[in-house]
Parts: C-alpha cells; sequence; structure tokens
C-alpha cells in the first residue's frame, strides 16, 4: 500500500460489480419471457467495497484488500475505486479466475442476490499483512463467510497482531450461505473483535438465538464475548451494546429524496460507525453518524449511488434519535 503515508482504514473483503435491477416486479420469468423494470444499474458492489468507497466520501484515508481476476469487470472495480480515492494497490489480481459479480432484484424494500463468487473467496491472511505495512488506524473485514475457508483460519492472529500494534478491529460477518454460522473459528475472531456489526437476522444466527428470542438476546450472547456490537435493524434503525450501555438510535429526520434501494446500505452504516470512532465520537454519537450515512445511501440506486460527504452526514446525524435502552426484556421497536 504505497498510496498515502499512513491509512485511516483498511477493508478486506469482496470487490465487484453489482448490476442492481430496481422496479416493483423484477421476478424473472423463465420460458424466454422478457419484462420491463423501472431500472438498471452497473455499479460499485460488494460489502468492502461499497464501505471503502462511503468512508473515503466521509473523509478517510482508506485501503482495500481482495482478490479479483484480469478481466473486464475487475478493470471497472479498479477504475471506479481509483476515481473515489481509494487505495486498491492491495487489491490481487488472479488471472486464471473470474472477478465476481452480483446481481441484486429490488423491490418494495426488499433484495434478492444472486453472486458468482469468481476469485472473491481467495484472499488469504498472507495478503493482509502485506497491506498492514501502511499501518492503518483500523482494520474491518467484511463478508467473514465468504472469505471463511482462505482467510478464517488465521483472521484470529491477524486480529490479535493487529490490536497488538495499536490497530482496533472490526467484522461484519454478512449472511452464511452454508447456514454454519462460525463455530470455534469464529468464536475465536471475536476474541479478538473490537466491534462486530451484523444486521438483525445475521445477530440473531450469530447469538444462536431463536424461538420467541429476540435482538436483546443475541446483544446480550454476542456482547459476553467482550466485544462492543452494534446491530443494524433496517427501517427501525440500530441498536449498539458498548458493556453495560445500551443505546437505541432511529433514522434521520429531514431526509430529501424518496427511498430507492437498500442496497449497500449496511455497509454505509458500517463506514459511518467507523469513521465517528476514528473521529473521536463514543459509540452512541457513532451509531447516529451510521444511521445517517446508511439511510441516505437509500436515496439511489446501489451502495454507492447516493453520494454523502462528511458534513451532510454529520449534520444528518444531529437529527438522529438515540437513547439508552435498559438491559432487561426486549428492546421496543425491535421485530
Amino acid at each position: 500500500m504505497s498510496r498515502y503515508r499512513r491509512l485511516d482504514l483498511l477493508i478486506v473483503g469482496d470487490c465487484n460489480p453489482d448490476v442492481v435491477v430496481v422496479g416493483g416486479d423484477v421476478e424473472p420469468a423463465f420460458g424466454q419471457q422478457e419484462k420491463l423494470v423501472d431500472g438498471i444499474s452497473l455499479v460499485i458492489g460488494g460489502s468492502a467495497s461499497i464501505m471503502a468507497v462511503a468512508a473515503a466520501r466521509l473523509g478517510l484515508r482508506v485501503g482495500l484488500v481482495a482478490a479479483m481476476g484480469a478481466d473486464a469487470a475487475g478493470e471497472f472495480m479498479l477504475a471506479r475505486l481509483a476515481a473515489e480515492g481509494v487505495d486498491a494497490s492491495a487489491v490481487v489480481i488472479r488471472p486464471d479466475l473470474a472477478t465476481a459479480m452480483t446481481v441484486v432484484l429490488s423491490r418494495d424494500g426488499d433484495r434478492a442476490i444472486l453472486t458468482a463468487l469468481g476469485a472473491m473467496p481467495t484472499v488469504t491472511a498472507a495478503d493482509v499483512r502485506a497491506a498492514l505495512a501502511a499501518r492503518p488506524r483500523h482494520l474491518h473485514v467484511s463478508s467473514y463467510f465468504l472469505l471463511e475457508r482462505s482467510l478464517g483460519p488465521e483472521l484470529a492472529e491477524l486480529f490479535a497482531a493487529a490490536r497488538s500494534a495499536g490497530i482496533t478491529t472490526s467484522l461484519d460477518t454478512n449472511w452464511d450461505p452454508a447456514q454454519g454460522w462460525g463455530g470455534e473459528q469464529l468464536r475465536a475472531v471475536l476474541a479478538e473483535t473490537d466491534l462486530l456489526m451484523p444486521n438483525e437476522a445475521e445477530a440473531l444466527k450469530l447469538g444462536g438465538v431463536s424461538g420467541a428470542g429476540d435482538v436483546s438476546d443475541a446483544l446480550r450472547s454476542l456482547a459476553a464475548a467482550g466485544s462492543r456490537v452494534v446491530v443494524k435493524l433496517g427501517s427501525q434503525g440500530a441498536v449498539a451494546a458498548d458493556g453495560a450501555s445500551w443505546y437505541l438510535a432511529g433514522l434521520p429526520a429531514g431526509l430529501e429524496g424518496g427511498f430507492i434501494d437498500a442496497t449497500g446500505a449496511g455497509d454505509c452504516f458500517n463506514a459511518g460507525v467507523v469513521a465517528g470512532l476514528l473521529r473521536g465520537l463514543d459509540l452512541a454519537a457513532a451509531l447516529a453518524l451510521g444511521c445517517a450515512v446508511g439511510s441516505a445511501s437509500t436515496r439511489a440506486a446501489g451502495g454507492t449511488g447516493a453520494r454523502t460527504g462528511l458534513e451532510v452526514a454529520l449534520a444528518l446525524a444531529r437529527s438522529v434519535p438515540v437513547s439508552p435502552v435498559p438491559l432487561g426484556g426486549p428492546l421496543a421497536g425491535s421485530r
């Protein structure tokens, strides 16, 4: 990583184009039937890449570690990342593999996602160690379960080494397509994670909550590992646990434009939270900034279609309601 003397944030994960299809009826009809939709966009995709762009727009010096093929899809991503000021010098090219690609079918606040992984799940600990020479202030890993086999076995050791060097760590596992939800390997990673940032469905799975349990139970279970936990609640906002202090945040008031697409909103939320913490905000204020950035991203198709700079994000964050919540019982507003 040579572009910056020192990075604020190094993100590890997925880097691929998203083809985002938006409309009221985006479900394909086989039998060679053609449907018309409201819009189709080719945009920056991959949780790590979307977060990297959002964080760069918030003024952070950001680097990305990922793996891609030597193809047009990879060239598209590298060009777009460069245009956004993201240092992609640690992105590894695998000439014998294709760049991952994703199709997102987005309607009425919900999404269906189709992904061809290609080179994505070949990121290794060696790739990350090389990038850590840039001495970032913070190390974040996205899409853990897509990298579980290649990076997972050494990630706990990487996080431990980073923390020993004064680098804080965070993790967003995203959904587990294999439905295994981590086991001992992930538990070892969580023990070295300063901040865990799943969405509600993922938190319930990671926390082993079933039946009548809710996100409060997941928070208690996950926080017991010792890390701070932030759970994204979609249109309900987000909740955070920092030891004995819990906070519930809503959505910003006065956000211009109507809802278009939630693709990447969680990744933009992550960027807001991490940017806030790196600016010295406490977790409650960083939670508000995350809600502001994530909400603003839904005003355009794709995770990076709506541009939100730091001043706008901070202004929106001031309108985000954040309140302490009791530790016992279910959270008000959780689903």
